[in-house]
């Protein structure tokens, strides 16, 4: 799993810089004297200058650099090659081939790739530095979106994914610690085809796999139906897991949860989750409808695609608004307009028995 560190300045740095990630110690010496070179402040890493350590996962180690020809603040994350060889080569040859791929991305709601290489002993990918916390940490800490505020990141993120699925890429992993957000709420998704690299092989068509026993990268708990049986994935991988990031986000509480690995991969494969507005009576039906329908077991009946997702999302956010103006005009209407009414009828009753004395007092003289 990639630290949540990996773009932004805001966690501690490690307490010891040159440590290196779980498993550097083993089989590859010259990898992990590299590995220490690379974290030490000052040190190039392509033309970035490292500036600072963010943190480290099973993956390698995330640092903060500068480029001195945009002058502009970076993320840096260096993979950990400490394997054989032969292994060493095909992992960061598919490292740097999606690193690339995902390079090709330009969207507002997609962290941005500025480089990816290997130099010197270290493969490295150069991305956008953002300011702020992955969804996971915010969940995390307790904090609860308006049901407004979920369908708006759903869909900006359903937008990306729509787009990156234009250009031929798979996120493949999306889920919380995987959505950045930065301020006025806007998602930023990052490690496209990046997350799962390492612990892929190739079958025997020469396509990714993806290898889940003995996955350091955590559990599955946003994993497709697909993804657990282990079957060949479509961008409808992305839908469902996207599903699954706004189930929670709305009901505080994963679709699926297990102790044990097999029963979760079990429950992800064959059971239904209860419908969100079950678990969260606020959660409006229209948009448990659109939660319910992208995690689908069955491909044939989730949303066709990302973009089809988006347009739902759009719509209910549109009825959303709508309703708000009327609600708004009708207090008005009900509010002041109320309060105006009952002061006019005030003064016209205070008038007209002023008026009705004045004619009293001239009849009687």
């Amino acid at each position: 799993m990639t630290p949540n560190v990996q773009l932004t300045k805001s966690a501690k740095p490690s307490a010891n810089p040159s440590a290196t990630s779980p498993g550097t110690s083993s089989a590859n010496p010259a990898a992990v004297a590299s590995s220490r070179a690379s974290n030490k402040l000052g040190h190039k890493i392509g033309r970035f200058t490292v500036t600072d350590k963010l943190g480290s996962g099973s993956n390698g180690n995330v640092l903060l650099g500068h480029d001195p020809i945009i002058d502009r603040a970076v993320a840096i994350k260096i993979l950990n090659t400490s394997t054989g060889v032969g292994d060493k080569k095909q992992r960061e040859q598919q490292f740097i081939n999606e690193a690339r791929a995902a390079g090709r991305l330009s969207h507002p709601n997609i962290v941005t790739i500025y480089d990816a290489s290997t130099e010197a002993g270290t493969t490295f990918i150069a991305m956008e530095f953002l300011q702020g916390k992955d969804l996971r940490e915010i969940l995390a800490s307790g904090k609860r979106f308006s049901i407004v505020e979920a369908a708006g990141i759903a869909y900006k993120i359903a937008n990306a994914l729509a787009y990156a699925h234009t250009q031929g890429v798979i996120h493949r992993d999306i889920k919380p610690a995987n959505i950045f957000i930065v301020e006025n709420n806007q998602p930023k998704v990052v490690d496209f085809g990046i997350a799962r690299v390492p612990n892929r092989s190739l079958d025997e068509h020469g396509q990714p796999q993806t290898l889940f026993k003995n996955n350091i990268m955590g559990t599955p708990n946003y994993m497709s139906p697909e993804q657990a049986s282990s079957e060949p994935v479509t961008p409808l991988t992305d839908v469902y897991s996207l599903g699954a990031v706004l189930y929670e986000m709305l009901t505080m509480q994963k679709p699926f949860s297990a102790t044990d690995f097999d029963k979760l991969l079990y429950n992800i494969i064959h059971k239904t989750p209860k419908s969100p507005d079950i678990i969260n009576p606020e959660v409006p039906e229209k948009l448990a409808y659109i939660v319910m329908k992208a995690m689908q077991k069955k491909t044939s009946r989730r949303y066709q695609g990302a973009a089809e997702m988006a347009l739902s999302l759009n719509k209910f956010l549109a009825r959303e608004r709508r309703a708000k103006r009327i609600a708004e005009k009708n207090f008005t209407t009900t509010g002041k307009g109320a309060i105006f009414q009952e002061h006019a009828s005030f003064w016209l009753l205070g008038g007209g028995l002023i008026t009705l004395t004045i004619l009293i007092v001239w009849w009687l003289q």
